[in-house]
């Protein structure tokens, strides 16, 4: 994704400052938009997400949200980086059990879809404020992709990835996202979204490093 300014300031999205850490009373409120975010998308999907609901429901003053959450798209955006912390969470705890890391990549991706084929509707509300995320969004939007990266990190259990696993990761992390939209509009069914994230994970087969005295 582009970056750039702030809704056309000369700071760009990469450069603003660091938000200061939350009080746990922040934190709390925080928390209660999130969830107010993601049980008002799970009812009725990216058109059920509007402010001055979320305000209400979370309890807190229409300003306040917009004080922590600019706009939707940042506040759904927001909500799918919380889903992707819980899943990261989830699957420390159980890790993927597979012998090869194609493996474990693919079983951790599909769980990942699953979790979100459990709420389509929340799942189409977060995947359309990714798409429609413009550049003020960057900071959120890198925040999911570095999270689905660690998340797919884990699964390959490496700490230090090479340049080249980094750019496999990437690829996948692309086709899985792709994956995510063809199936919300229904132009492609689960089999089918199995098979291309099995095909893509394959590509960390290809740069995986050779074994000591081989290659």
């Amino acid at each position: 994704m582009d970056r750039g300014s702030w809704n056309g300031d000369s700071m760009t999205a990469d450069a603003r400052p660091a938000a200061p850490a939350l009080t746990e009373r922040q934190e709390a409120r925080r928390r209660r938009i999130l969830h107010a975010s993601a049980q008002l998308a799970s009812r009725g999907g990216f058109e059920a997400v509007q402010m001055r609901e979320v305000a209400e429901a979370a309890g807190v003053a229409l300003g306040t949200l917009y004080r922590y959450f600019p706009s939707k798209i940042h506040l759904l955006v927001a909500t799918m980086q919380d889903q992707l912390q819980h899943l990261h969470t989830t699957l420390r705890k159980r890790p993927p059990a597979g012998e090869e890391a194609a493996q474990r990549v693919a079983e951790t991706l599909m769980r990942a879809f699953r979790a979100l084929q459990r709420e389509p509707h929340l799942a189409d509300a977060m995947v359309r404020a990714l798409t429609f995320a413009d550049r003020s969004v960057s900071p959120e939007v890198d925040t999911v992709s570095r999270l689905t990266t660690a998340i797919i990190l884990d699964a390959m259990g490496l700490e230090h990835p090479t340049p080249e696993q980094l750019s496999a990761v990437r690829v996948i992390e692309h086709t899985w996202h792709s994956a995510l939209i063809t199936w919300l509009s229904g132009r492609a069914s689960i089999a089918q979204v199995k098979i291309d994230i099995e095909t893509v994970c394959r590509l960390i087969d290809l740069t995986a490093e050779p074994e000591p005295g081989r290659g």
